[in-house]
């Protein structure tokens, strides 16, 4: 155990580590004692300070010997404990970001880039730890940053219990160590996604790649919650308990509930946990106090544990809802982010893990020569199953499922059913001998004969529990990616000289390789293999499998062939017929002349009617397809009208201008039905996260030609790692300049870069591209394009109609603050206008408002005319802020917004989700959404 050197002077301690406390137990630790009740052992108690061992190695008061767990007597015939010595060094990526205080292991496969930690071990190295995992490759999930807490915090840890009960407490970790029995309890978690690559391979989902690696197992030291609930006894009407956690997330802290019923079951096994392995827990692991509740998924074990509420109704935290839901297989991600109701209902939520297995050796790419190799070979894995139930069986099979054969299973958990070991200082009570629950994985082997291998294409494994719960065949893909359970298959490549490589579905993160997606690469759909020895699978797959299945965009029953003529059409041009893939599309679906209320494409198109009819009569190919998502694919099946006639040519309108575009300089450089290219000739960082990327135009003097509240398309290729090097895809979105609209020879782009992250793991496909750029690249531009103009004199344009506005509100956030500024200077700059103006701009800090200098000059030279207000939602605020705090609400929007009218208008820009919760918060108190509110 860490101890403190009492020898050390309070001037030795360093910045990061307080002084720490003495071992002595003090007054209130001494009365506790005096007080304890009947369940609790008053000789068990933890050596002060008990501190993260990674964090106890940099500093010379901690006895660095004691880092290492202190094993369990030997001859009760327990797993051993890891005898890896925590992490003393700062992963070199963690450089740069909240966490570059915590030594972590670079041996972990990262997942979400650099920042939020989220980690699983290689699947090889995590199999030969053995039933127990080391704090260095225990796998991480966090969302945000980790709290930083030291020994003095650590010490003064309060827990606060509230609610529906009889007995509302605080406790701090004396209390809880010496109030009630200290138990530890081997405890497997998997986290939800646990291999969900393989989900995304087939098609993407809302979650980040996890590999099989997203599970590990240790020894978790604490007291059990039902003992803590009994002490506060609940009252009658409450139905639920409300865990959360300290972490600072943008939409609050991490919290989840439970069912009290199953809470206050024992059973269960659900901890308030301070130790793992014999030690105290690490950063990532929820130092100093966290939840652990066995059989369930991970995402129900709160960390940095802070309040439990006793409640009649489930967690309302952000994440309790929007996160560990297997929503229905026909729900798509996009879908799934716009239609909010499918996260609220309970039908979805995840609690008890599902039955799973994986193969761990043969290892991915391991080969194995056949012509020196022992007559059989070991096939060797893990399972596990949820609610407490065991495993009953693991079978493996060698010739595509057709049959099965039983693997050998060792259960380590049950050691501890045989023996116990008690009152110990540390570990308290570890006594399972009454218990018939399974809370960890068990591993499985098979002796298979070399001369099967060599006659197979794979080696696949299921494992049943004892409801006799069965993995599928099938794969059942979902929008989240989780609870992922199919068949576990190896692939087997026959290599020259009679030897064997073995391959894996999938790699972990961004690590390249595996079938799935190599199969995929190839244009065939890597969710319905067939490795069975009569497939038609060729020497490089070693499988069969269907054609990928691509998302169907046309209607099987649409026979019409349209010509080129047609196409050019004034009937064409009027409707916005236009193609995909040689297929014709309009801008409303076919429906029959009695039906009135036609259902229009463009309406809430993100680029609104105009991005459709730009491409009136063309082929939008391109376009579409760079823009649009698996989902919005799927939807212009609706809007098919026929075949482009074979052996038609037509102008592509897709053709990047080039160094001899021969245009008449003297006009604007924008042209609304052609890319045209700009040159990349400056990066100036603005925030931690925001860029203004400098463009030059042609000719020094040419003007961008873009009127007051419009914007340009932007495309750029990105650079997307595939298995065999790097390929190039074309993205593209609109953007409101920065520059001033008679800004000459050059166009300013502000870009937030929105990197990857847990609720969107590979992060923003545009800005990312833009991130990438460096001086000397090219995009290419198009417009102007949008729905709103302000033309001036008092009179904006909204869908082709002018309307006299007195009074607007410009509501923003983050990078949209474009559009916004560009509307607030050109009313500003007008002279004959007497528009007066409210400005809204809600960021997360202080330093994430973009141009707030100049809005600022422009509010204070036009005080009577402009009212400005800024709204912060992070906990951290300027102690000399005068503005709001907190998201937008309706009563912010009354008193910052004009009061609706005829002749008020209200323009939003913003992240999606703040711009429908204005939508809805302006409807409430009275605006027309579809004649005075508009979306840029």
């Amino acid at each position: 155990m860490p101890m403190v050197d009492t020898q050390v002077s309070p001037s030795s301690s360093s910045e990061d580590l307080p002084t720490s406390t003495s071992t002595s137990p003090s007054s209130v630790e001494v009365e506790l004692h005096k007080n304890i009740n009947e369940t609790a052992q008053s000789d068990i108690h933890l050596p002060a300070p008990f501190f993260p061992p990674s964090l106890a190695q940099k500093d010379p008061r901690y006895d660095l010997p004691s880092v290492i767990p202190r094993q369990l007597p030997s001859h009760l015939g327990f797993p051993s404990l890891p005898t890896e010595k925590a992490c003393s060094n700062v992963d070199p990526a963690d450089i740069g970001t909240p966490d570059a205080w915590i030594p972590r292991d670079s041996r972990l496969v990262r997942l979400t880039g650099k920042h939020p930690f989220n980690s699983e071990a290689r699947l090889r190295d995590l199999y030969e730890e053995g039933f127990i995992t080391p704090s260095n490759l225990f796998f991480v999930r966090n969302h945000g940053a980790v709290p930083k807490v030291d020994q003095k915090t650590a010490d003064s840890w309060e827990l606060k219990i509230h609610g529906l009960c009889a007995n509302p407490v605080t406790l701090t970790l004396a209390d809880l160590r010496t109030k009630f029995r200290v138990v530890t309890v081997p405890i497997t978690l998997v986290c939800a996604g646990n291999r969900r690559k393989e989900q995304n391979v087939v098609q993407k989902s809302l979650g980040f790649s996890w590999g099989a690696g997203g599970l590990s197992t240790a020894l978790f030291t604490g007291v059990y919650l039902a003992d803590v609930l009994a002490y506060v006894q609940p009252e009658r009407s409450a139905k639920h308990v409300v865990f959360e956690g300290i972490d600072d997330l943008p939409n609050g802290p991490y919290g989840t509930s439970q069912l009290l019923s199953w809470a206050r079951d024992p059973r269960k096994g659900m901890m308030l946990a301070w130790g793992m392995n014999g030690l105290a827990l690490e950063p990532d692991h929820g130092f100093p106090l966290r939840l652990v509740v066995p059989s369930q998924i991970g995402g129900r074990s709160v960390k940095w544990l802070s309040r439990i509420e006793l409640s009649p109704i489930e967690s309302q935290h952000h994440l309790h809802f929007h996160d560990n839901k297997v929503l229905p297989m026909p729900l798509g991600p996009d879908q799934a982010r716009k239609e909010k109701e499918w996260w609220y209902d309970p039908r979805y939520i995840i609690r008890e893990l599902n039955v799973n297995s994986a193969v761990a050796c043969p290892d991915h790419d391991e080969v194995l020569d056949t012509t020196s190799a022992s007559p059989t070979y070991t096939v060797k894995g893990y399972a596990y199953a949820g609610g407490g139930r065991r495993v009953a069986r693991v079978e493996l099979s060698s010739d595509n499922g057709d049959t099965w054969d039983l693997a050998s299973i060792t259960y380590p958990e049950d050691a501890f059913r045989s023996a116990s070991y008690t009152s110990d200082s540390v570990y308290g009570d570890l006594d399972l001998t009454d218990s018939d629950i399974s809370f960890c994985w068990c591993f499985w082997s098979y002796d298979i004969p070399v001369e099967r291998l060599k006659g197979s294409n794979a080696i696949m494994v299921r494992g049943m529990d004892e409801s006799l719960a069965l993995q599928p065949r099938d794969m059942y893909w979902n929008a989240t990616g989780m609870m992922n359970n199919w068949w576990f298959r190896v692939c087997i490549h026959h290599l020259e000289g009679g030897k064997l490589r073995f391959e894996h579905p999938t790699m972990a993160g961004t690590q390249p390789g595996g079938w799935m997606q190599r199969l995929k690469d190839d244009g065939l759909d890597p969710s319905k293999p067939d490795f069975s020895l009569k497939s038609t699978g060729s020497a490089k797959t070693n499988v069969s499998v269907a054609a990928s299945s691509e998302v169907v965009m046309t209607n099987p029953s649409i026979m019409r062939k349209i010509s080129a003529a047609e196409l050019d059409s004034m009937e064409a041009k009027e409707e916005a017929w236009f193609v995909v893939r040689g297929e014709v599309g309009v801008d409303h679906p076919c429906v029959s002349p009695e039906e009135v209320d036609l259902k229009i494409f463009t309406v809430d198109h993100p680029g609104g009617a105009q991005s459709i009819e730009l491409v009136a009569g063309e082929d939008a190919t391109e376009d579409f397809i760079a823009i649009h998502s698996s989902d919005a694919r799927r939807q212009l099946a609706e809007f098919h009208i026929g075949t482009f006639q074979p052996g038609d040519t037509m102008q592509k309108q897709h053709v990047a201008a080039d160094d001899n575009d021969d245009d008449d300089q003297t006009k604007p450089f924008l042209r609304i039905k052609r890319w045209k290219p700009v040159e990349l000739v400056n990066i100036r960082d603005v925030s931690k996260n925001a860029k203004v990327f400098r463009f030059a135009l042609r000719e020094k003097t040419q003007e961008l030609g873009l009127p007051f509240g419009q914007h340009v398309y932007v495309r750029l290729k990105r650079k997307v790692k595939v298995v065999d090097g790097v390929q190039s895809e074309w993205v593209q979105r609109a953007y409101t300049p920065l520059s001033e609209r008679n800004a000459t020879g050059f166009v300013d782009l502000l870009v937030k870069i929105y990197y990857p992250n847990p609720e969107f793991p590979e992060g923003g496909r545009m800005s990312l591209g833009f991130a990438e750029l460096v001086v000397g690249d090219r995009v290419e531009l198009k417009g102007p394009v949008g729905h709103f103009i302000w033309k001036g004199n008092g009179v904006a344009s909204l869908h082709d109609h002018d309307r006299h506005i007195e009074e607007i509100g410009l509501v923003c956030g983050g990078s949209g603050v474009t559009p916004i500024l560009q509307v607030l200077r050109a009313i500003l700059s007008d002279s004959s206008s007497t528009t007066k103006v409210w400005v809204l701009d809600v960021n997360r800090e202080f330093e994430d408002i973009l141009c707030k200098e100049e809005i600022d000059r422009l509010a204070r030279e036009n005080e009577n005319r402009v009212k400005l207000h800024y709204s912060l939602t992070g906990r951290e605020v300027p102690d000399n802020w005068d503005y709001s705090r907190g998201r937008i609400t309706d009563e912010m929007l009354a008193a910052h917004m004009p009061i609706p009218g005829e002749d008020k208008l209200v323009c939003i820009c913003g992240p999606s989700a703040m711009e429908q919760k204005v939508k809805a918060s302006l409807r409430s108190i009275g605006w027309d959404e579809l004649t005075a509110v508009v979306l840029f």
